[in-house]
């Protein structure tokens, strides 16, 4: 894993790429970046980890299904984040060649990370990080979705054995999707946040 060759092959593909050594550098300067906008974020332990709803909802309107605020219910939360200019999330894979990799149940995190936003921030632990695009897949596949499944406790065989993916056909599975992105999309800004510490999973 190279924080600087990924960063070098997201800046050839339109991306800005920044590396930060720890995730309180990579909040301060989320932190200035971001001010007196609306931002929504998609569901990220990486982003709980960094503490940046608190953070930016001091002076941003921010909008998260995992922070219930307003009177507003999780699907409005999230109608309101889809809407927001600026839009946060991670990956479950990044490759040294410049591709990231997504996997969602609801499909929220997907079609917001792609569309409709003034800019998107993609917020990534080196832990994510593999050397190519079909090992990326895998660590999406086998290791995040897994993760996740059992943090939502999930029926679903991946929760249950911690071990891999299954492709199951459970209705709480929550591999229902997954996005490449080969390239930077036309429609607006992307910035890829590397950070030297383990974040998410």
């Amino acid at each position: 894993m190279n924080l600087e060759i990924t960063a070098a092959s997201f800046k050839e593909k339109g991306y800005k790429a920044v590396i930060f050594s720890t995730k309180e550098e990579a909040a301060d300067y989320l932190n200035r970046e971001i001010d007196g906008t609306s931002v929504g974020i998609g569901g990220s332990m990486t982003i709980e980890e960094m503490g940046l709803y608190e953070i930016l909802s001091s002076h941003n309107d921010v909008y998260w299904h995992w922070r219930p605020a307003g009177g507003m219910s999780v699907e409005e939360l999230t109608i309101h984040a889809a809407g927001a200019k600026i839009y946060l999330t991670s990956a479950n894979g990044v490759s040294e060649t410049g591709e990231m990799v997504n996997i969602d149940g609801k499909g929220n995190r997907l079609s917001e990370s792609l569309y409709g936003h003034k800019k998107v921030y993609f917020i990534v632990g080196a832990n994510k990080i593999m050397p190519d695009l079909q090992q990326a897949i895998d660590r999406a596949r086998n290791i995040a979705a897994p993760k996740n499944a059992k943090r939502l406790s999930c029926n679903t065989p991946c929760a249950l054995k911690s071990d891999k993916c299954y492709d199951c056909s459970s209705p709480e599975r929550i591999c229902n999707g997954m996005v490449i992105y080969f390239g930077k999309m036309f429609s607006c800004e992307m910035e890829i946040i590397l950070i030297n510490e383990e974040l998410g999973y």
